[in-house]
């Protein structure tokens, strides 16, 4: 047999057959996926301490609202670009957030607890969605409680630069 033919058996017998088992086999995940950034609805995030968390952003509405240094209750609206939903949308892939627990705390906590920080981030797709709560004093599983918290400053920035980006447009006009 030629050096040719050897080397069209070999890639008769090893890589179709692997480019086909994989075809087969990561074609249904992918096209099943729950959660496609091109599905994505809306994100929610609140953050404060207590009961009531009086921080909020919601994308679909661009509700905005926050206490300040000076405890006032700021009021605006902020709108997220498309490339920064998309972006975050694959942060969020990349962090594994569709695999956190819901809740995100150390044994025992008290989620209303006037101490502590809690977030509540939430991705909202068509056909489902993914809430996660994060307290602040998490500190059982440290990737775990990284990987939250990168999360979490990921949105926060976002929501922030958007802010920023709208004031400076509204400047100039």
């Amino acid at each position: 047999m030629s050096t040719r033919g050897k080397k069209i058996f070999l890639i008769l017998t090893i890589v179709v057959p692997f480019l086909i088992y994989c075809i087969v086999y990561y074609a249904p995940i992918i096209k099943n996926a729950p959660f496609r950034s091109n599905e994505f609805v809306s994100l929610q995030f609140k953050w404060g301490v207590g009961k009531d968390l009086v921080n909020s952003y919601d994308s679909a509405t661009g509700n905005y609202q926050y206490l300040n240094s000076r405890d006032s209750l700021v009021k605006t609206n902020v709108k997220l670009r498309t490339n920064d939903i998309i972006y975050l949308h694959n942060k969020a892939n990349e962090l594994g957030l569709w695999n956190f627990p819901d809740l995100i705390a150390n044994r025992g906590s008290d989620l209303t607890s006037p101490k502590v920080l809690r977030y509540e981030f939430q991705f909202n797709y068509k056909r489902k969605s993914k809430k996660v709560i994060l307290m602040s004093d998490f500190n059982e599983i440290p990737k775990l409680g990284d990987a939250a918290t990168q999360m979490k400053n990921l949105v926060a920035q976002s929501i922030n630069d958007a802010e920023e980006r709208y004031g400076k447009e509204a400047k100039g006009k």
